[in-house]
């Protein structure tokens, strides 16, 4: 029988992108949120003196939230300090929910477009099919088709569709 001794002191890797496998979908938010230019991101202004949380950061935490169908800010702060690719994303640093909640409010139209962007660019990669899926009871559209590919003038209806679809989970993260 296999003895488990919880008095021991774990040694965990020195760097947290070690408890991260490399294919997880958080490298690749940081990397496509990093290559993008975006337009200016507002901070919370509280007046506390406290130190702001990178806007960029704050950013990939909700974009990458999201993708893996997690909204509310609660339930976001709950998961940096549970979910390890969280934990590394916000460099083990942990927001408050209220700081969560008003930077996408006050963000709403810089996450949607990067929200956007990162699906297009994942799906140009083949990381993800379009067409409908269900997460946490959360339908998005999705195409299982590996051979399906997408023409030109059919581009245009697929951005429309990721933005109504963005939309929609913003909305959900709202409630």
């Amino acid at each position: 029988m296999v003895s488990v001794d919880r008095d021991t002191p774990m040694l965990l890797p020195v760097e947290m992108r070690e408890w991260v496998p490399e294919d997880d979908l958080v490298h690749f938010v940081i990397k496509a949120l990093d290559s993008m230019r975006l337009p200016s991101i507002a901070v919370n202004n509280r007046g506390t003196g406290s130190e702001q949380p990178p806007p960029r950061m704050m950013l990939a935490l909700l974009v990458y939230c999201y993708a893996i169908g997690v909204f509310s800010s609660c339930k976001i702060k709950r998961e940096s300090y549970w979910d390890i690719a969280v934990r590394y994303l916000t460099g083990d640093t942990h927001q408050d929910h209220d700081t969560i909640c008003a930077f996408r409010r006050q963000n709403a139209l810089v996450v949607r477009e990067a929200f956007v962007e990162v699906l297009r660019l994942s799906s140009e990669m083949k990381l993800l099919k379009v067409g409908t899926v269900s997460v946490h009871g959360t339908h998005i559209r999705a195409s299982a088709s590996k051979h399906k590919s997408v023409w030109y003038d059919q581009a245009g209806e697929l951005e429309r569709r990721l933005r109504m679809d963005v939309e929609e989970l913003q909305q959900n993260a709202e409630n």
